[in-house]
């Protein structure tokens, strides 16, 4: 069983930069992939970026890609999401997910993943 909770959101302009953690229960981290979602209000969630156990290799969502950096540092149980150039339509809750194997086969699919947090406001101005 594994337990993550979400922690960073916030009002930000748009332009601006947020980071989100996700800190994980249990010793065996670095045995999940580990991945950041989003709900927007009226929309079902998306898939936004997926790290593996060992985090050598990361996918992201075309919409973020060059904005969002995932990252995580075992040694914390912790998975980040760093997130630049923000925009208003990267309004939404972020959750962290976790799947129970360390590779991230088939990562869009949020079906994939046994493990979610509650999520965190994000909220861009314009």
């Amino acid at each position: 069983q594994v337990q993550l909770v979400e922690s960073g959101g916030g009002l930000v302009q748009a332009g601006g930069s947020l980071r989100l953690s996700c800190a994980a229960s249990g010793r065996t981290f670095s045995s999940y992939c580990m991945g950041w979602f989003r709900q927007a209000p009226g929309k079902e969630r998306e898939f936004v970026a997926v790290i593996s156990g060992g985090g050598g290799s990361t996918y992201y969502a075309d919409s973020v890609k060059g904005r969002f950096t995932i990252s995580r540092d075992n040694a914390k149980n912790t998975v980040y999401l760093q997130m630049n150039s923000l925009n208003a339509e990267d309004t939404a809750v972020y959750y962290c997910a976790a799947k129970g194997i360390p590779t991230c086969s088939a990562y869009v699919s949020s079906q994939r993943y046994n493990y979610w947090g509650q999520g965190t406001q994000v909220t861009v101005s314009s």
